[in-house]
Formats: C-alpha cells, sequence, structure tokens
C-alpha cells in the first residue's frame, strides 16, 4: 500500500499518486546532452551575429541612429505649435539651457525653425543637399594657367623644294585633318627636275637591258653564244636597279611621296606641281573619342609668291591637350612630389569666361620643375588636360570650323589633397552658416526647416566637413543654397539685427 503522505487530494476531488507523477516527468539518460548541445548552438549563433554586427557597425551604426533621431524628431514636431502663413513662419522654443550632445539651446522666444512657401523657395534660390557619408580629403589651392604643350600644340608647315604656290587650300581658322591638301606647288628646283630626269634615264637603260637579258637567255640556251655575254648584261641590269633605288630614295629626301615616285615611274613624266599635306597627328590617342583635328592659325605666303626650301608656310595648332602650369609655393614642393608619386587625383577648377566655373575632376601630376623662379620664388608643376570639342561645323564651301572648351591663358585653381578624413559627415560649405563663434544648419522636417548647431571639423571653398555628433545623420536633407537668406530671415523676424558676416566664410 502506498503511504498516506504520498496520495493527496486534487481540486477536483481525486486523489493523486505524487510519486507517480514525479516519475513521469523524470527525463531519460538521453535527453539532457540533446538540450545542451541545443543551447550551446544557439550560444554560438548569438555570438556570430554579434561578432558580424560589431565589425560592420561603421556602415549601419550611423542610419539606424538617423532612423531613430528622425522618429524623436517627428514626435517633437507634432507637439510644436506654428504660428503665421506668410511666406516665411517662424517657430520659437521655450527651452534653455544645454542638450544632451552638449549644444547650447535657443533662449526664450529665439526663432529656430521656419516654414517656407513655394514662392518663398523660388525666391531665395533654394537648393537642399543630403548629408553624405564619405571620404573626404584637405586640399590647397595652387593658382595655375592653361598653356601649350611644348613641342606638341605648334606645328609648322614649311615648303619641302623650291617652287611658286600655285594654290592654298584652307583658310585662317579653318580646321583641317591630318592628310588633308594645303598648297599646291610648281615646282622650279633645279636638284629636284635632275634627281626625276636621273631617273626616267635610269628606269628607261632598265627596261632596254632587261629585255636584251631575255633575248640573250633564249640565244645562250640554243648555244648561239657564249654564256659570257648573257652574264656581263645580267651584271649591267643589277647596276641600273641599284642606281634606281638610289634615285628614289633621293627623291624621297625632297620630300615626295612612295605613290608620286611610282607615278613618275609608270607615267613616264617629270612631276611639275607638289601638294603639300597637313602632317599626322604626333598623339592620336589624346583625341577625347572625336575626329583629329588641326587648326590653322596663321598662312605665311600668298598665291603665286615663290618660295625656297624651308620657307614656313602656314601654323598649324593641336588644341586636344593641353598642360595646366600650376605655381606652388617652394615649401610646397614634398607635398607635390609625394602626390605625383603615389598618383593622387587633383581637380581643376576652371574660369568659363562668364558661365562659371567648370569642375575637373580625376587628374595627375605629370611633373614637377626641378628649378624654383629666383624672382617670383614660384615653383612649377604641369598637369595633362584632355580638352573637350564643344563645336563642329562645316560651311557649304566645305570649311570646317571647330571650338574647344579649354583655351591657352585661361587662369585654373588647381585643389591638391594633402590630408583625409575616412567615412566623414560631407556637406557643401554653402548649407554651413557661421555667426560668430557658433555654425549653423538648416535641416529640412517636413514643410519646415530647422536650426541645427553643428561642429566644423573643415572647411574650404566647396566642402564642410561636420563632426559627428548626433546632430545630423547620412540621409538627412539640409538647404544648401539660400541657406544664408533663412538665417537672416529668423534673425529679421526675433527683432535682432542681420549680421553681416552669416553664411559668409574667410
Amino acid at each position: 500500500m502506498k503511504s498516506i503522505e504520498s496520495l493527496r487530494r486534487a481540486p477536483n476531488g481525486h486523489r493523486v499518486d505524487e510519486g507517480a507523477a514525479t516519475n513521469k516527468r523524470t527525463p531519460g539518460p538521453g535527453k539532457p546532452r540533446r538540450r545542451t548541445v541545443w543551447w550551446l548552438g544557439i550560444m554560438v549563433l548569438v555570438l556570430a551575429a554579434g561578432a558580424g554586427a560589431a565589425l560592420s557597425a561603421r556602415w549601419w551604426l550611423p542610419y539606424a541612429q538617423g532612423l531613430f533621431a528622425s522618429a524623436e524628431r517627428t514626435a517633437r514636431n507634432a507637439d510644436e505649435q506654428s504660428y503665421g502663413d506668410g511666406d516665411l513662419a517662424g517657430h520659437s522654443h521655450g527651452d534653455q539651457g544645454h542638450g544632451a550632445s552638449g549644444h547650447a539651446l535657443p533662449t526664450e522666444g529665439e526663432l529656430t525653425s521656419v516654414t517656407l512657401s513655394d514662392h518663398a523657395r523660388r525666391n531665395i534660390g533654394l537648393e537642399v543637399a543630403t548629408v553624405e557619408l564619405r571620404d573626404f580629403a584637405r586640399t590647397i589651392s595652387v593658382p595655375a594657367t592653361l598653356v601649350d604643350r611644348p613641342g606638341r600644340t605648334e606645328i609648322s608647315v614649311s615648303a619641302p623644294m623650291t617652287g611658286i604656290v600655285t594654290r592654298i587650300y584652307p583658310i585662317r581658322g579653318e580646321a583641317v585633318s591630318p592628310g588633308d591638301p594645303l598648297f599646291d606647288l610648281r615646282l622650279t628646283h633645279e636638284d629636284l627636275v635632275e634627281k626625276q630626269s636621273s631617273l626616267l634615264r635610269a628606269v628607261e637603260e632598265l627596261d632596254v637591258v632587261k629585255r636584251e637579258v631575255a633575248r640573250l637567255k633564249d640565244v645562250t640556251a640554243s648555244g648561239a653564244i657564249a654564256g659570257k655575254r648573257l652574264l656581263e648584261r645580267q651584271y649591267e641590269q643589277q647596276k641600273i636597279e641599284a642606281a634606281v633605288k638610289a634615285e628614289r630614295q633621293a627623291l624621297l629626301l625632297h620630300g615626295l611621296t612612295e605613290g608620286q615616285i611610282q607615278g613618275i615611274i609608270d607615267q613616264r613624266r617629270l612631276l611639275q606641281e607638289l601638294t603639300i599635306a597637313a602632317p599626322p597627328m604626333a598623339d592620336c590617342q589624346s583625341c577625347d573619342g572625336h575626329e583629329e583635328f588641326l587648326e590653322v592659325a596663321g598662312l605665311a605666303v600668298e598665291l603665286g609668291q615663290h618660295v625656297a626650301t624651308g620657307t614656313p608656310l602656314a601654323s598649324l595648332t593641336d588644341h586636344c591637350q593641353l598642360y595646366v602650369e600650376g605655381k606652388a609655393f617652394e615649401q610646397d614642393a614634398d607635398a607635390l612630389n609625394e602626390a605625383a608619386a603615389e598618383g593622387v587625383e587633383l581637380t581643376a577648377l576652371v574660369e568659363g569666361n562668364g558661365s562659371g566655373t567648370h569642375e575637373v575632376p580625376g587628374l595627375r601630376i605629370l611633373y614637377v620643375e626641378n628649378e624654383v623662379e629666383r624672382e617670383s620664388r614660384a615653383l612649377k608643376f604641369y598637369v595633362r588636360l584632355t580638352n573637350q570639342l564643344v563645336r563642329n561645323e562645316k560651311t557649304p564651301e566645305g570649311h570646317r570650323f571647330i571650338a574647344w572648351r579649354y583655351r591657352p591663358g585661361q587662369r585654373v585653381e588647381l585643389l591638391v589633397p594633402v590630408e583625409r578624413w575616412e567615412g566623414s559627415l560631407v556637406l557643401p560649405a554653402e548649407a554651413v552658416v557661421r555667426e560668430g563663434p557658433e555654425a549653423f544648419v538648416y535641416q529640412q522636417v517636413g514643410d519646415r526647416f530647422e536650426r541645427r548647431s553643428v561642429h566644423i571639423e573643415h572647411r574650404d571653398r566647396q566642402w564642410a566637413v561636420v563632426e559627428s555628433d548626433g546632430t545630423l545623420f547620412p540621409g538627412d536633407k539640409v538647404a544648401a543654397k539660400g541657406a544664408s537668406r533663412i538665417h537672416l530671415a529668423l534673425k529679421n523676424r526675433a527683432g535682432g539685427g542681420p549680421d553681416p558676416h552669416a553664411g559668409h566664410h574667410h
């Protein structure tokens, strides 16, 4: 019989055997081991997920913080009250003191946000920029000028021999391709006439000897004459062939082409006129996806003019590639040589002659001079710049005219990287408004722009690096162009005088 202590009454009135219940819950011999393995597997997965999240926190943590911050701002903005329905409606906050991030909060009654109507946005030329998380390089600004490439840009066309100009094909300013005709000369060069005559005499003599050799071969084969006479004629043929080769080479040195020389031989006529063509381009690979063009910068002769060998006829220019000549300080030599050795990419800001500044990134230093100018103490260095064709038109008369985007003499500003920040918050410089020691940006939250106090780690003419302290996050929208106008409007509505230096960086 079971003991009385082991039998108890259940709530429903039945007796329960506690010993039997205990025996039913007792696990089998294999269950504890399987449960332990299962818990160990879960712990390994949790640890692996934690390690992966820690390694990739640089990328996902700013965006996660941005989501939480946006949600917090949305909740806070829902409780704010808007005043006024005009183009610029200001909003104020009554809290004083300091926030969690250490930034000074606005005082009682100070306006910190504004709602812009569509008209107001257009009136101030508002442009909105997105906060980016990217690498940024601090640069030094070096003044520079676009210059010709020595020995490459200027091409001189000279008369290869004495003659009279009978035709001029191009006009000044016209664009020609390599091989296009430029001038026709009626040849009067005595040496050239003599060389052509010698070539024709040698060719005629060679034809006679060839026929004689062919006849003697038949006669010698029949035994009518000795073979010695055939050998003598064959030696004579070889001598004449050598003379013909020499005359051909002499004509090539005078400026004739292989085709012209072969025409003299085939037609048995002396060449009376010579067509001078545009020369081939030295650096064809420098052309940026367009045809090869040379511009006729000047014509030095007139129709009917008698020219001697070597007389300049025309001046051609090849502007498909230029040099940017930078003039740095003497103390910047180490930074320039290091940038040239490492292939650091530079950015050129080219003045557009009224059309604004044109930015050209991805340039590299070609070489740095080893001599400092005595008077200016400037150190020159050169950067290769590929030009861009902006006009290519042909007139009904057949003349082609082109125009290049970049021209020698244009002023340039070269930005040479000297220091780098990785994973920084980068904004356009005009998005940051300075007021004394404070720096502000205006973040777009719905229809309003709220003022945020930020710390600037670096700022140049184009960009500003903002400290990642929780004020801004990647993906936030801020006012770029027009931010200083928004700041002045808030200052005026608050009753304070406008700061003449707000929005400007010196």
